[in-house]
C-alpha cells in the first residue's frame, strides 16, 4: 500500500459499491472502509444524508472530495492515483472516447436497464413489485447485449487497450451479476472473467465488500 490516504467508502454488499473498491486495491492506496448498506437505514441519518444528499452507496470522500456513483468515484481514483504499472488513464482523446464508449454501453445495457431491472424485481421485490414481464424482457436484453460483448471480447483480456482499465471493472463486476442471475456465459466471457476474478487485488476488495453480509 501506498502512504496512508484520506479516501473513506461508505457501502457494501453491491456489485456497485464493489467497484471502487476493486479500482482502489489494483491501485494499492489505503482508504477506510464503512460497510453500511444501501436499504439499512444507514443512508437515511441525517449524518450520511448532510454527506450525501442523495442517500445512495457507494460514496467517497478523498480529503474533503466527496463523490457518488461507482464510475464516477473509480475514473476519479484512476485519474488520481493511478500510474503505468497499475491503472493508467488513456492518454489520447481517442483512447479516452473508446473507453467512454465501453463503459458507457455496459453501465446503461447491462447494469441499469437489464441486470439491476431484474434486481429490483427479483431480489427486491418486496420494495419495488414482482414484474414477470419486466424480468423476462431484461434478461433476453441482457442476453442480447452479452453476446455482443462476447463477440469483441474474444481474444482479448481487456475490453480496451492492454491494461486492466475502468471498462474491465464494470464489465467484470456485470458479468458476476450476471452469473448470479443464472446467465450462461459464452466461452470468451467465461475466460475473460476467470482471468480477471483471479486478480489478487479483485478477491481482496471482494472480501471487503462482502465481509459484512457473509
Amino acid at each position: 500500500m501506498q502512504e496512508p490516504t484520506n479516501i473513506q467508502f461508505w457501502g457494501a454488499s453491491t456489485m456497485r459499491t464493489f467497484r471502487p473498491l476493486w479500482v482502489a486495491e489494483e491501485l494499492a492506496v489505503a482508504y477506510t472502509h464503512h460497510p453500511i448498506g444501501p436499504r439499512t437505514g444507514e443512508t437515511q441519518t441525517s449524518a450520511y444524508t448532510e454527506m450525501n444528499p442523495k442517500q445512495k452507496v457507494p460514496y467517497m470522500q478523498d480529503a474533503g472530495f466527496g463523490l457518488s456513483e461507482s464510475v464516477a468515484i473509480s475514473r476519479y481514483l484512476i485519474a488520481r492515483y493511478g500510474s503505468e504499472s497499475t491503472m493508467a488513464m488513456p492518454t489520447s482523446v481517442e483512447a479516452l472516447a473508446r473507453e467512454d464508449e465501453w463503459v458507457s454501453y455496459i453501465y446503461g445495457e447491462l447494469d441499469e436497464t437489464s441486470l439491476y431491472v431484474m434486481r429490483r424485481h427479483g431480489d427486491l421485490a418486496p420494495i419495488y413489485g414482482e414484474a414477470p414481464a419486466a424480468m423476462t424482457a431484461s434478461r433476453a436484453y441482457a442476453e442480447k447485449h452479452l453476446a455482443v460483448v462476447a463477440e469483441h471480447m474474444t481474444g482479448k483480456d481487456f475490453v480496451v487497450g492492454d491494461q486492466l482499465g475502468l471498462a474491465d471493472i464494470m464489465l467484470v463486476s456485470c458479468l458476476d451479476w450476471a452469473v448470479h442471475y443464472d446467465f450462461e456465459l459464452q466461452a470468451s466471457l467465461l475466460r475473460y472473467r476467470d482471468l480477471h476474478r483471479s486478480r489478487q487485488a479483485y478477491r481482496r476488495a471482494f472480501d471487503v465488500n462482502y465481509r459484512a453480509s457473509s
